[in-house]
Formats: structure tokens, sequence, C-alpha cells
């Protein structure tokens, strides 16, 4: 096998390995650790911490440390994750989510440094265009990637569901699921008890395991990548310091259209956080039980993949204006629907039918709103994505951080208002591009290379 390509194979079942954990521990966290909401306040402070590390941290690490180590010690930040939710308190929660929020930029800053050298340099060897075989290594890599949603949700349902201590749910109970849900911790007492000690334990040493294996397999079988292959990409890394990544990311902001899109940007972490955060407890562990939630995120993630493939490859013919109202007719026929609907057992299918269509909306919200980014900021992508990565970022912050404050149905509101203001300035921004640039409105403008900055380490 080519090296390069071994390399890369590495790079992706690495992070397969490694996300097959922390996706599966992240959609458990509000019915998991629901008490005082710490689950989605730990995950809303991991958010907050991935903002100062992604300002700063990954040129410091990928200069001292090169790729190979930089990804290495980034996954053990992940690790440090999971050994958290064994005795899961404030104390051992919160100090991990710092951890693994400051290791999540470096992460991937440092897969896509090295995905990047690692093509240029076959491409050099073979007399092929680079970007060609970049784009190239990127589609392995998110193939494989992309199915890490479906097993770590897999796994958790497959053990959360030998518990024995099923309890049959009330009429009563269910009252308090759905939009209108009691601001109680209603995994306590409806859907299902919270799982034995043993079965959590079980949960965790395997994605603990899972996360070892993932470092493991970077150690042993990852190649450092030669100095002379990347002494380009150090003399990039080394220029910027924390306060010039930092101006020039605000500066960015003087773009009219950059502020436009901020709405835009936080909506993303603002719907995933509300489908991981909040569907996931007050409608599915509610009316279900917490065993069910594994198979509900699988459903998103399968049609989320699907859906990204798709249109990618149908967004040269369609535009991006009609795949953006696709999303947000879809979203908005979602939010209405959970508005009105009251949770119930007896329509197992009707649990599964909203994260589908969310995963459809949230796949045109990823593919479409990097690619808007790199369109219209294509001589100053660096900034551009440093401001997606913040503005989504806090996104999730705030989604997070008022999920145990507020009724579902008040987040609900806020998710239609913030998407109505998303479309408005997005409008704006089509309306400024269509004057000064009449072809550049149809979005179908190719775009060279994927900006290796757009992966949200989720």
């Amino acid at each position: 096998m080519e090296r390069n390509l071994k390399n890369v194979l590495v790079i992706s079942f690495g992070f397969l390995l490694l996300f097959t954990a922390y996706g599966g521990l992240q959609s458990l966290q509000s019915s998991l650790n629901s008490e005082e909401g710490l689950g989605v306040a730990s995950l809303s402070v991991l958010y907050a911490a991935l903002i100062l590390s992604s300002m700063f941290l990954p040129p410091i690490l990928i200069k001292k440390l090169g790729c190979k180590w930089t990804i290495a010690i980034s996954m053990c930040c992940y690790i440090a994750f999971s050994l958290g939710n064994f005795y899961a308190s404030w104390y051992t929660l919160i100090p991990t989510s710092v951890i693994l929020g400051l290791g999540g930029a470096p992460l991937w800053s440092a897969k896509c440094t090295y995905l990047t050298i690692a093509g240029t340099s076959y491409a050099e060897k073979a007399g092929k265009n680079a970007k060609d075989i970049i784009n190239q290594y990127f589609g392995v890599f998110f193939l494989v990637f992309q199915s890490s949603g479906i097993w770590g949700n897999l796994i958790s349902s497959l053990i959360l569901s030998q518990s024995s201590t099923k309890v049959e749910i009330s009429e009563e109970d269910l009252e308090c699921c759905g939009a209108y849900n009691c601001l109680t911790d209603t995994t306590n007492t409806t859907g299902s008890e919270k799982p034995s000690n043993s079965l959590i334990y079980t949960l965790l040493g395997v994605y603990t395991a899972s996360g070892v294996l993932a470092v493991l397999l970077v150690i042993i079988f990852l190649d450092q990548i030669k100095s002379d292959q990347a002494e380009t990409e150090k003399e990039k890394l080394e220029a910027p310091s924390f306060w010039s990544t930092f101006l020039a990311t605000f500066r960015h902001l003087k773009d009219k259209r950059q502020c436009l899109l901020i709405p835009l940007t936080m909506y993303s972490g603002f719907e995933q956080g509300f489908l991981s955060g909040d569907y996931t407890k007050v409608y599915v562990t509610c009316a279900l039980g917490i065993q069910y939630v594994g198979y509900v995120m699988i459903c998103f993630a399968a049609v989320n993949s699907l859906c990204s493939l798709l249109f990618g490859k149908i967004s040269q013919f369609t535009g991006r204006k009609l795949l953006f109202a696709l999303a947000t007719l879809t979203n908005t026929a979602c939010i209405i629907a959970l508005l009105l609907w009251k949770p119930h057992p007896k329509q197992l299918a009707v649990f599964f039918v909203f994260p589908a269509l969310w995963g459809l909306a949230d796949a045109v919200w990823q593919t479409q709103t990097n690619g808007l980014y790199g369109i219209l900021f294509e001589k100053h992508k660096e900034a551009a994505f440093a401001n997606y990565r913040l503005w989504e970022s806090l996104g999730f912050v705030i989604a997070f951080g008022y999920s145990t404050k507020l009724q579902a149905y008040i987040k609900l509101y806020i998710l239609l208002s913030v998407l109505v203001l998303s479309m408005v300035t997005y409008g704006a921004v089509e309306y400024l591009e269509a004057k000064s640039s009449p072809g550049a409105a149809t979005g179908t403008k190719k775009e060279n290379g994927r900006p290796c900055s757009q992966e949200t380490p989720m």
C-alpha cells in the first residue's frame, strides 16, 4: 500500500475510534448526567474552551510537537473526558470538559495539516495535481469518520438496553415530556430509571478503551512527517501569535457580509445543541427511556451523512439558495410539530422521524454554510473560518447554557426566531453578492479545495 494512503487510513480509523466514544457520550450527557444540569453545563464549558483553544493553541503545538504527536496528545484530552464520566460531578466533568475543549482545536488542525502535507508530497512524486490528491485524501477521511456517530450510539443503546430496571410510564408522567416539560429531573421519574452503575461503567469502559486504541494506533502506525516536508507548513504556523490571530478574526468583522452571516453560523450551534441536549432528554429519554437515545441519534447521523454527500454533489446544479430554502422549511416544520406533539411510547416511529428530518436540514447547514464561507471570503479564508468556529461554538455555548433554565417550548421559539433572523440576513448577503457580482449569486462557483478549518470537533 502506498505509504501516504496508509497514513491517511491510520488517521481516519484513529478518529473513527476516538469519536465513536466521544459522539456516543455527548449524546447521553443531558440524560446520563441530568442532576442540576451537569451534563449540558459540561458541554457548554467544553465549547467555551474550544473557542479559546482555536485562537492560539494549534499553531503553537503543531510547531513544537509536529502533527503526529499533536494528534496523539490531543486525543488523550478526549480520553480524559471519558474518565471524568466514571465519577460524574462538578469537580470531575467541568475540568475534563475544559481539557477536551483545549485539545479539540489542535487535534483537527493537526489532522488537516497532516493530510494536506501528505497529499502535496504524493502529488509531487506522482506528478499529479496537489488539490486533487488532497481532496481525495479528505474524501477517504470523511468516508470513514462520518460513521462514528452510528457506531458510538449503537454501542450505548446495546449496552444500556440490558438494564432490567424498566419502569412502566404513567400518563401522568408523560405529561412532563415534550415541549411543555416540567422543569424537573424527568429522567429519574419517567421513561426508565437511571441505568445501574455496572452498565454505566461498562459503557464508559468500552468508550475509554476505544479512545486508548485510537491513541495507540496513531503512536504505533502513523509516520512522523519529515522535517523537509513540513517546513513550509511550519513557516505558515510560526507567524501568527495569539493576538495577531485574535485581531485578524475580529478585523474580519469589518466585512459587512461576515456580520450578516453571524446569525446563520450561530444557528448551526443552536440547532445541533437542541437536538443533542434537549430532544434527547425531554422527548426521547422522558417518554421511551435512555436506552433509545443511541438509536435515535443513529438515525440522525445516518441521514446527515447521506444527505451531506448528496447535497455536496447536487449543489452545483440546484445552487445554494434552493438548498437553504429546503433546510429552512424542514427545520421550521419540525419546530412547529415539536411544539404541538405530545410524545407517547405508542408513537415509536415519530421519535425517529424528527432526527431524520433534522439530519437532512443539518446536512444543508454544514455543507452549504461552509461552502458559502469558502466562496465569499476566498482571499481571507483563515480569518473567515476562525469566525465560523467562533460563532458556531458560541451558539453551542448559549444553547447548552440555558438548557436547564428554560422549558423546551421557549427554546423552540428561540430556535425559530434565530432561524428567521438567519434567513433574513442570509438573504441580505445574497442581495449584496447579486449587486456586486451577478454570477456569484447562483452559488454554483466551484470552490478550489476543501477549507481545512471547516470541521467542527464534535
